[in-house]
């Protein structure tokens, strides 16, 4: 243990009393309050806090305009799809009405058919 140093109580006490007293000098060491540079720092650190409001403002404006744009082209595409499926079912309705009168006219045939049948029969 060639590095070992084995501290005494003073050691101790005056290591502890000059951390104390570099603190204190520290906190003296800091400037007043009316100090221009930091009124200069303040006013900096202000200017930035504005522009940063600023910016806040002007994403949420153009969220806010893309969230309607979002919210208007969404209800066209409901639209669109509402437009459709009547569209649809309008088509499904004409098509089983085009295949019910086939299907009368091929029953009028068919009855026409064994009408005729029935009259060479007789």
């Amino acid at each position: 243990m060639a590095g070992f140093k084995d501290n005494n109580f003073i050691e101790r006490r005056d290591a502890a009393l000059k951390a104390k007293q570099d603190l204190l000098e520290k906190f003296k060491a800091r400037p007043a309050p009316d100090d221009p540079r930091l009124i200069q720092l303040a006013e900096e650190r202000r200017k930035v806090a504005e522009a940063r409001a600023i910016r806040t403002a002007e994403r949420e404006r153009l969220r806010q305009e893309e969230l309607a744009r979002q919210a208007i082209e969404a209800e066209r595409r409901r639209q669109e799809e509402a437009e459709r499926l009547a569209a649809e079912k309008a088509a499904a309705v004409a098509a089983q009405e085009a295949e019910l009168e086939l299907k009368a006219q091929q029953k009028a045939a068919r009855d026409a058919r064994y009408a005729a049948r029935k009259l060479r029969r007789r």
